[in-house]
């Protein structure tokens, strides 16, 4: 990792950036598989993943045979796990419901706001290096709750044309309505424009890699909604002299991991923490089974010196972190002044992977500098809030000048009508 010491704020932007391509360097690419899915349906979407995944398949829906055998497939002790993650999510999720919200603005204006859930979702489930079965977790149990009537799911399947038995498992434990074998751009073309087999949704979910981030934007020109643009993951960390260097360097390493293309960042005020942590990251590097793809993504990382806390935080605002872990003895300063982060994890005993599996918050979070204008799926992202209104004649003519007056003075005279003839109506009465 690359140590920076006091770096001039006008350096901050380069220092920062982040170890992806830009959209232009493969958008080509993505409209070109887009344009071919919506044009050949299932028959483009097999090509594709005889070409991406190397699997030839006859069929690219899972067969309910299939969601049964996984059942046998896995460990008594993972679906536990997998149960205790799903209660903990399901518990936070479900504290997220709100009531109607009524109010009378005015004698006789009367004003509510209900919220519906989203129909039709499509939920991306990456697993190609990694199957990320606890990714549908984070957006199965949340669309469940809110009421969606068909979720879908679609991702990757190996070279033998076969879903790993715990995404399968988890989708059938989840309330997933059917799983299809696809992944990449296509699968999120096929969720775009629908094809013989898969559904078009109204909103798509989850992460990627670049080219899924890309597809997903680019879903959004054929009017499909998505959760955000989750690219590559990112980590960063604040600690100073009362971290424990074993912990800063584990929960770095556990996000390197994910890509070549992660990054994460050390933030600190003390130059010996900087030290102690790179030795630990070293250390620690040389017993991981991942370990030649984590080295690349330390490549792009950073370990960063600054003088105070109010540099640090001012730093970390800037750029955004998708996971920020809290690891110094001032918490409560930089926890009431973080402006930007996908999701906080707070203390030497709060690392990143219990919230990315088990500890109830949604792992499905912004990158790239997004959560400076969005936030993590949440139970809210799944639904609509739609406004309801009921006017009396009372009502009527509380508010009717003042309608007819603006209405007017905007040169709209249709609605101007549509208030003076209900006025006029009721005085005839």
């Amino acid at each position: 990792m690359k140590k920076i010491y006091d770096p001039k704020r006008e350096d901050w932007r380069l220092i920062l950036e982040r170890p992806t391509q830009t959209i232009s360097d493969i958008e080509n690419v993505v409209g070109n598989i887009f344009e071919t899915v919506g044009q050949k349906g299932d028959e483009a979407i097999k090509r594709y993943t005889r070409k991406f995944d190397g699997a030839n398949l006859e069929s690219i829906e899972v067969s309910p045979q299939e969601t049964e055998d996984a059942k046998d497939l896995i460990s008594q002790e993972l679906k536990e796990a997998i149960r205790l993650a799903k209660t903990n999510i399901e518990k936070f999720h479900q504290a997220q419901k709100t009531d109607r919200v009524t109010v009378e603005t005015m004698e006789g204006v009367q004003c509510w706001q209900e919220k519906r859930p989203i129909q039709k979702v499509g939920l991306y489930i990456p697993g190609g290096t990694a199957p990320l079965f606890s990714t549908i977790l984070m957006l199965a149990v949340p669309a469940s709750i809110a009421g969606c009537s068909e979720i879908v799911l679609c991702s990757p399947p190996n070279e033998e044309g076969k879903i790993h038995p715990a995404i399968l498992y988890t989708a059938n434990l989840c309330g997933v309505t059917q799983i299809f074998k696809v992944g990449g751009i296509q699968a999120i073309a096929g969720m775009t424009f629908g094809t013989e087999t898969i559904p078009k949704v109204y909103k798509i979910f989850g992460p990627g890699n670049q080219y899924v981030t890309v597809a997903k934007q680019l879903a959004t020109k054929y009017g499909i909604a998505i959760d955000m643009p989750a690219g590559p993951s990112e980590l960063l960390v604040v600690a100073d002299e009362t971290a424990n260097a074993a912990f800063v360097a584990s929960d770095l390493l556990s996000q390197a991991e994910h890509g070549t293309d992660s990054q994460v960042i050390l933030v600190s005020t003390s130059r010996i923490m900087i030290d102690k942590v790179e030795k630990e990251i070293e250390t620690q590097l040389e017993g991981l089974p991942r370990k030649e793809i984590a080295k690349k993504s330390i490549a792009n990382s950073r370990l960063i010196y600054l003088n105070d806390d109010e540099a640090a935080i001012e730093l970390i605002n800037e750029y955004g972190p998708e996971h920020f872990i809290i690891c110094v003895d001032n918490e409560d300063f930089y926890i009431k002044n973080t402006m930007n982060a996908g999701s906080v994890f707070i203390g030497n005993y709060t690392p990143e992977s219990a919230g990315d599996y088990a500890s109830g918050t949604n792992h499905t979070l912004p990158t790239n500098g997004y959560a400076k204008q969005y936030s993590g799926v949440n139970l809210d992202s799944f639904m609509k809030s739609m406004t309801f209104q009921k006017i009396t004649k009372e009502g009527i003519r509380n508010i009717g000048n003042a309608v007819e007056l603006m209405a007017e003075a905007e040169g709209l005279e249709a609605h101007k009508n549509a208030m003076t003839l209900r006025l006029q109506s009721m005085d005839q009465d």
